[in-house]
């Protein structure tokens, strides 16, 4: 599989690995630590690092499309930033659980490296979020430009809505991410082809 290829596919694998993590969870009835914890996490960490070259693919798009560099390189510098926390909460998932015994000892455990001054705004609540402004900076450039429907932004912000509010509702959000960007894979240009203008992508890109 060549790298381009590979790229385009991060558009459904990583989606779709964030919907098997909450599918996963959602069977974890103990919460950790134990194999569905681990699987899961292991799930999620791939999913968010799939999103590395989904953020670097409509960078590509949306700058193919003539658009201001400053915004572009401001959404996909977003989106990693977030990405990088993500993955940092997922890494830390799965280290707690490998050195605890049960479940007291991962709550005693995340107490103590939550506790640390800065870790929960970098790591948990803040730093995250922008994960989500930078896909959706890219997204709703896409949009004003006519490359994709509205919906699509649309569709990420009722995941990131519905993920927000309660994780029970992690699949949902990766099937509503899965639905916004898959099709968007095969739009993203290879080489030094010209801009791709929305008259030409009325299926794909709709």
């Amino acid at each position: 599989m060549t790298a381009t290829t590979w790229g385009r596919s991060a558009f459904v694998a990583g989606p779709g690995c964030m919907a098997v993590y909450g599918l996963v969870r959602l069977m974890d009835t103990e919460r950790g630590p134990g194999p569905a914890w681990s699987i899961g996490h292991l799930f999620l960490l791939a999913g968010v690092l799939l999103f590395v070259p989904v953020l670097l693919g409509l960078r590509r798009l949306v700058a193919r499309q003539g658009a201001t560099q400053g915004a572009v390189g401001t959404g996909a510098a977003l989106g990693l930033v977030g990405v990088a926390a993500l993955a940092a909460q997922a890494g830390i998932d799965l280290l707690v659980a490998y050195v605890s015994a049960d479940h007291e000892a991962m709550r005693e455990l995340f107490a103590r490296i939550q506790g640390v001054p800065g870790v929960m705004p970098v790591i948990y609540t803040v730093v995250p979020l922008l994960f989500y402004v930078g896909l959706l900076v890219l997204l709703g450039q896409l949009a004003v430009l006519r490359v994709i429907s509205a919906w699509r932004p649309l569709a990420v912000v009722a995941g990131a809505v519905a993920m927000t509010a309660t994780l029970d509702l992690l699949p949902v959000a990766g099937l509503l991410f899965l639905l916004a960007l898959a099709p968007l894979g095969r739009l993203v240009p290879v080489g030094k082809a010209g801009p791709v203008r929305s008259a030409g992508w009325g299926t794909a890109g709709g």
